[in-house]
C-alpha cells in the first residue's frame, strides 16, 4: 500500500497511522527501517488517531487510504485529491459516496483539515469514529461533499483484504504480475481473462456501518 500510494502526485507526506497496541510494534519497526513517518494512536477511535496524526504533521488536507487495500491506485488518489481542491469550497471528496462505482478496495477519501477537526470535535458516535468519516458523509447540510465516479459500475468487485479468501485473491493477482506497479485497470483485465480469481472471494459480505 505504501509503495503504491507513494506514486501518487498529490500527497506531500505519507504517514502510517497505526495503533499503540504491542502487536503493532512491528508496523512501527518497519516504518523506522524504511524511513517512513509513523504515528501511533487509538485502536478504536480512529478519527482521533487521524486527527492527531494530521495535526502532528501540519496537514491542510488529509487523504485517507486504509491498509487493507493492496490494489490502491495512485491515479485514483490524485483524481480524488484534485476533486477536493478543484473549487476551494469542497470539504470532502471521495469515490465511496453513493453511487459507488469503483471496486471495493480502491477507496480514497480526501478531507480538509478544518472539516476533519470539526468532525473530531462533534462526532459522538463510537462506531462512526471507528470509521473516521461517516459524520461528514451523513451531514451534507453542514459539509460540501463531492463524489468521484467511474464510467462503469464495478462496485460488485471485491479487492479489499479482510478475510483469508480476500488474501488468496490478492496473492493470486500479485503472483500473476510479479511486481506492484500494475494499475487497477490491469487487474480488471486480468480477472476478465481469469474469472476464477474473482470467484475466490465473491461470496464475502461487505461490513456495514450502522446508521444509528
Amino acid at each position: 500500500v505504501v509503495n503504491r500510494v507513494s506514486r501518487a502526485s498529490a500527497p506531500d507526506t505519507l504517514v502510517v497511522a497505526t495503533t499503540t497496541r504491542p502487536a503493532d510494534d512491528a508496523v512501527a519497526e518497519i516504518c523506522a527501517e524504511r524511513g517512513l513517518a509513523c504515528f501511533r494512536g487509538s485502536e478504536d477511535d480512529v478519527l482521533d488517531r487521524y486527527y492527531r496524526a494530521a495535526a502532528a504533521h501540519g496537514a491542510d488536507v488529509v487523504i485517507r487510504i486504509t491498509s487493507d487495500c493492496p490494489f490502491i491506485d495512485p491515479g485514483i488518489v490524485d483524481r480524488v485529491a484534485e476533486t477536493l481542491g478543484s473549487d476551494g469550497t469542497t470539504d470532502y471528496a471521495s469515490n465511496v459516496l453513493p453511487p459507488r462505482t469503483f471496486p471495493r478496495g480502491l477507496d480514497v477519501e480526501a478531507v480538509t483539515f478544518d472539516a476533519l477537526e470539526r468532525a473530531w470535535r462533534e462526532d459522538e458516535n463510537p462506531e462512526w469514529r471507528e470509521h473516521v468519516t461517516p459524520y461528514l458523509r451523513r451531514h451534507p447540510e453542514s459539509f460540501v461533499l463531492r463524489g468521484v465516479v467511474n464510467e462503469e459500475d464495478l462496485s460488485g468487485l471485491r479487492w479489499t483484504v479482510d478475510t483469508a479468501e480476500d488474501l488468496r485473491f490478492a496473492r493470486g493477482v500479485y503472483e500473476h504480475f510479479g511486481h506492484d506497479g500494475f494499475s487497477w485497470r490491469e487487474v480488471l483485465e486480468l480477472i476478465e481473462r481469469r474469472p476464477e480469481l474473482a470467484a475466490i472471494n465473491r461470496h464475502v459480505p461487505q461490513r456495514q456501518v450502522s446508521e444509528a
